[in-house]
């Protein structure tokens, strides 16, 4: 039910949001990294769930530069 929902949020916000949150998600994954590389993050499953966030940001934003180039 959450990558339900969580898809729906991707889906409806515009292109330039998805950029906002892309780079902010992937600062995140950044800092979660050299956190773990220095003591044991509670939660390593957490890397993996960043890590599929930005992949569905990705397609996405890949998804709607497709149709866009289709209708033009």
């Amino acid at each position: 039910m959450a990558k339900k929902q969580s898809n729906e949020m991707i889906t409806t916000k515009s292109s330039e949001e998805l950029q906002e949150e892309l780079a902010a998600t992937k600062m995140k994954l950044q800092k979660m990294r050299f956190s773990h590389a220095i003591s044991p993050i509670d939660n390593p499953k957490q890397l993996g769930v960043l890590r599929k966030e930005i992949a569905r940001i990705n397609t996405e934003l890949r998804s709607r530069e497709l149709t866009k180039l289709k209708i033009v």
